[in-house]
């Protein structure tokens, strides 16, 4: 038998390492640039920490780590007698019983954590980055890894919306550096929690934004079938639909969505500060900065501007980057 390696993992040869280097060192040098500071966090979390942040598409990815004396056929035994119903249920509680912790699913729950045990040391606010390899229980496909670096900004511990305007600038820095021209798609949670509200359905807000996250992957019927099994009534799925036939530019979308949220203060409030990052980012170098009006980004924890950067040349898949303001983690 030969040799091989786990799936979704892979071997970087020396000649690809230095090239992964040399791009490590630009975004490095970027982020010092704008004054954050390194930061390493353990490969491990407590399961506690990492569940319940990223939704419960994002806890299944997790991966378990099986606490050592604990075997698989005791929590099956264990489940069974706690009287678990069916294989799902059986399934989550003998991931529960088996492990304590977890590998990394991203590096942001874990700077949150950090914060939070060394909030009394840190000056806030606090900019730190982070490059460190990542984990997720997916199923492997081309350009989806089980195993793969991310490389972090963040800043904690102020409401400035000067901070989504630095990390627009920072994108087109580190681009620049890189000979890659790229486009920065923007929108905001508060203006997709306005949507949920206008359409009748505020309660179910993460169901709507967990499935437009998926609309490039599946399209808008599907989209709306997921909505439709997660309980979203087609009277809600109906007054979502403008969301869909929005086009142009953040100026030409601007009117319609105020007219059609009005009756929502959070969005209101969301375009104002949309407003603001548009007005204050000015001329870039090589990145051109959107509104997106489906971007969703799935991850629970996010609470305002929302970001991804894909490249605006050439075949690659999905995005470069992508982020935004999270104020209520820690």
């Amino acid at each position: 038998m030969k040799p091989s390696i786990p799936k979704g993992t892979r071997d970087f040869s020396p000649v690809e390492m230095l090239r992964r280097q040399y791009i490590f060192d630009t975004i490095r040098g970027v982020f010092r640039k704008y004054g954050f500071l390194p930061l390493e966090t353990p490969a491990m979390e407590h399961l506690e920490t990492l569940t319940g942040k990223y939704g419960e598409e994002g806890d299944r990815l997790i991966f378990r780590v099986q606490e050592r004396g604990r075997t698989f056929e005791s929590g099956v035994d264990k489940a069974l007698a706690a009287g678990g119903g069916d294989a799902k249920q059986v399934a989550d509680q003998v991931r529960k019983l088996t492990a304590s912790e977890g590998l990394r699913y991203d590096l942001t729950v874990p700077f949150a954590r950090y914060v939070v045990m060394h909030q009394h040391e840190l000056a806030f606010p606090f900019k730190r980055y982070q490059i460190q390899p990542v984990w997720r229980a997916d199923r492997p496909q081309k350009g989806r890894y089980r195993e793969f670096y991310q490389c972090d900004a963040d800043v904690i511990g102020s409401t400035s919306l000067l901070n989504e305007v630095e990390l627009v600038q920072l994108f087109d820095d580190v681009f620049t550096a890189l000979g890659l021209p790229v486009v920065v798609k923007v929108n905001d949670r508060k203006v997709l929690s306005g949507i949920a509200e206008v359409s009748g359905q505020p309660d179910m807000v993460v169901d709507i934004v967990t499935a437009i996250d998926k609309l490039e992957k599946i399209g808008r019927e599907k989209v709306e079938e997921e909505m439709r099994n997660k309980g979203v009534s087609d009277e809600a799925i109906k007054g979502i639909a403008p969301l869909f036939e929005l086009k142009g530019s953040w100026k030409q979308q601007r009117p319609e969505l105020e007219k059609w949220l009005a009756s929502s203060s959070i969005a209101q409030q969301g375009l104002k500060d949309l407003d603001t990052v548009f007005n204050a980012v000015g001329t870039m170098k090589s990145a051109v900065l959107e509104f997106d009006p489906t971007l969703a980004r799935g991850l629970d924890y996010y609470t305002g501007a929302i970001f991804e950067v894909k490249a605006a040349e050439g075949t690659m898949p999905g995005s470069i980057c992508g982020g935004g303001r999270y104020d209520d983690l820690t």
